[in-house]
């Protein structure tokens, strides 16, 4: 599972054998800023001077999530295809180990058992 206090391994695979990060796209990018300060795990920093977000930390990016690119409004934030996550996945046998881990841990994922 991931942590994200350490982002070192997703799933027990290494993060940087997971090619999974934004990519700008400067042409279409109007430095609005959205997707820096909407990152919660800080993969983003801001060019001031360029007035352009950077990836500053591309393996702090959950692996999945595409929130930055969906809330962009000229579409200037891309990831890899939902395809290349997918076949990640099965070839890692990843959805069989979250499988398990709801199994065994009811107390941590439970609805009734977990406090909100």
């Amino acid at each position: 599972m991931s942590d994200p206090k350490n982002n070192n391994q997703w799933h027990g695979i290494p993060r940087q054998e997971i090619e999974w990060h934004p990519t700008i796209i400067a042409e279409r990018c109007i430095g609005c800023g959205l997707c820096v300060t909407s990152c919660g795990r800080n993969v983003y920093a801001f060019d001031y001077e360029a007035n352009k977000p950077v990836v500053v930390a591309p393996s702090m990016c959950m692996v999945g999530c595409t929130t930055c690119a969906t809330i962009c409004t000229r579409d200037a934030v891309e990831f890899p295809s939902t395809g290349y996550i997918r076949q990640f996945i099965r070839e890692h046998k990843i959805q069989r180990q979250s499988k398990d881990m709801l199994k065994s841990a009811p107390e941590k994922y439970d609805v009734k058992l977990r406090e909100v």
